[in-house]
């Protein structure tokens, strides 16, 4: 195969098929939506095949536990995938709205309309199932989208792309509005984020190596987030029962995932009474700690942090922590640390709390809440694509009005400019 020449035909075909999704109604990308559902509901059989051939290559090629546990399509991931285009089917559209619209002075209506981004490139590892998300989301926020899954689900994909296409066919659609990637060459995605002419965006999901490759590779623009090093601040005052269900929720609800607190801060004036609580809860729950010389005095038994801790996204049962003066060396702590994901002020203070959202520079930042809540379901937005830690052109959770631009609109009546 050609790779140069077959990722220049995707592209190519997704430029074409982008404008008809994008001039779609919403009615008939819905009907698309629920059309795949019933062709992924009815190839349960095939894609437990195409499955099982996955995770007999993976079997062979010594993938590591969680990447198997990633990779498998079980019955409950299929009726999740059923589920998730029921749901998105059922948001509201964003395509076509008007807002700010206001009379001018020459009698003018200015206004802005949201439109399609038009072609979407995703490429992310291992989960099967983010063919089914992603491709949902871009075809209901009118995009056409080009998909690179991982070399080790490509049978599950080319699978679900056999329904997808399906669908989008019962609708009325172009096959080629979501394309899935055939070949597991690395050279495929060298392709896909260099061509700005056919591709207007790439959202990678994956590791930290990927992305940081992708940030630096691609031609077009990236939504991306490489880090979630996420930190609780436990201030002078706060209720400690408070804090401490925060803390625990934050750090072990889910080890994995990039909104977990990795660093947890604890004024001075709080440190002597929550600390020892707090060390009790995560040693129960299997958790490591790694203290500044402050924490380590109250909490003589555990780790010394070094400086690397405070930059680390661990992604496992270990914990930072460090004992601060005050909101102001908390804050300060934040802006050096951070990776700009999600920050949580634990406090009963109106005033710092609103000092916190204010200049604390992270895509979330929360008040008397867990970090884990930085979730695009979580937030209303029914589903999202990734979180995006930049500040262009979205931030936060991305769902599907973060797939979406804005144009200016102007309705006259034979007005000139004089």
């Amino acid at each position: 195969m050609d790779v140069d020449q077959y990722m220049l035909e995707l592209g190519s075909a997704a430029r074409e098929a982008s404008r008809q999704v994008a001039a779609a109604s919403t009615a008939v990308r819905n009907r698309a939506l629920l059309a795949v559902r019933d062709a992924l509901d009815g190839a349960r059989a095939s894609l437990a095949q195409a499955n099982s051939e996955d995770l007999e290559r993976g079997r062979v090629n010594g993938l590591d536990a969680p990447l198997m546990d990633r990779l498998e399509l079980t019955p409950a991931r299929v009726d999740s995938m059923l589920e998730g285009l029921r749901q998105v089917a059922a948001l509201p559209d964003p395509v076509g709205s008007i807002t700010d619209m206001n009379t001018m002075p020459s009698g003018i209506q200015v206004g802005r309309m949201r439109v399609p981004l038009g072609v979407i490139g995703i490429i992310y590892e291992s989960r099967p199932n983010v063919t089914v998300e992603a491709a949902s989301l871009c075809l209901k926020s009118g995009n056409a989208t080009i998909l690179r899954g991982g070399s080790e689900s490509l049978a599950s994909n080319c699978a679900i792309a056999s329904c997808i296409a399906q669908g989008l066919l019962e609708a009325g659609l172009p096959q080629a509005a979501v394309q899935v990637v055939t070949t597991a060459d690395r050279a495929a995605v060298g392709r896909l984020i260099a061509m700005p002419e056919y591709v207007d965006v790439i959202v990678p999901r994956g590791g930290k190596s990927l992305i940081q490759r992708i940030s630096s590779d691609a031609k077009v623009p990236v939504i991306k987030h490489l880090d979630g090093v996420c930190h609780v601040y436990i201030d002078e005052g706060a209720d400690l029962d408070m804090a401490q269900a925060i803390a625990l929720n934050a750090k072990t609800h889910r080890y994995g995932t990039c909104n977990t607190m990795e660093t947890l801060l604890v004024a001075v004036a709080e440190a002597n009474t929550v600390l020892p609580r707090l060390a009790t809860a995560f040693a129960a729950a299997g958790v490591e700690l790694r203290g500044c010389e402050r924490t380590l005095a109250i909490l003589p038994d555990i780790s010394a942090a070094t400086e690397e801790d405070w930059h680390e996204e661990y992604l496992a049962p270990i914990l930072a922590v460090r004992v601060v003066d005050g909101l102001e060396q908390a804050m300060a702590h934040i802006n050096t640390y951070s990776s700009l994901h999600t920050d949580s002020i634990v406090t009963r203070d109106h005033g710092r709390a609103m000092r916190f959202l204010r200049e604390v520079d992270s895509s979330s930042v929360m008040v008397n809440a867990s970090t884990r809540f930085a979730d695009g379901f979580e937030y209303g937005l029914g589903a999202e694509i990734g979180i995006s830690t930049d500040k262009l052109h979205a931030r936060g959770p991305v769902g599907l009005e973060g797939l979406t631009s804005q144009k200016y609109v102007v309705l006259g009546e034979g007005q000139v400019r004089v």
